[in-house]
């Protein structure tokens, strides 16, 4: 259900399916989940402010998820750690490997889409 009112095409669509959502919720006697979605939907639809290129990225967290997959990775082939002084260099480690390489460098987001929208946010 709260995936459909971001798969919408523009803020106005999301707020319309959020209020036939929010209905929804109500009809199956979900009222706390109903004023839940009800008190929350602008916080949630502020990535529609950007450029619709950008959508999906501000969303979603998919390179957080991904960095911490290869943190948790390295960490499981030692196993214990004999002291969390230890395993903090070892993270730090991959973060400086991932900042320094290729991964690290490159562009999440093409910021020529923002460079429009830079005039309404100096203001």
């Amino acid at each position: 259900m709260l995936k459909a009112i971001h798969a919408q095409e523009s803020k106005k669509a999301a707020r319309e399916k959020a209020k036939a959502i929010i209905v929804e919720l109500k009809a199956m006697k979900l009222k706390e989940a109903a004023k839940k979605v009800e008190d929350g939907i602008e916080e949630t639809l502020t990535y529609c402010d950007f450029p619709s290129e950008h959508w999906t990225r501000i969303r979603t967290n998919n390179v957080i998820e991904r960095l911490n997959r290869e943190i948790r990775r390295r960490t499981r082939v030692v196993g214990c750690f004999p002291d969390g002084n230890s395993a903090l260099m070892l993270v730090c480690a991959r973060l400086r490997h991932v900042a320094g390489s290729q991964w690290g460098n490159k562009k999440y987001m093409s910021m020529k889409h923002l460079e429009a929208m830079d005039v309404s946010f100096a203001g």
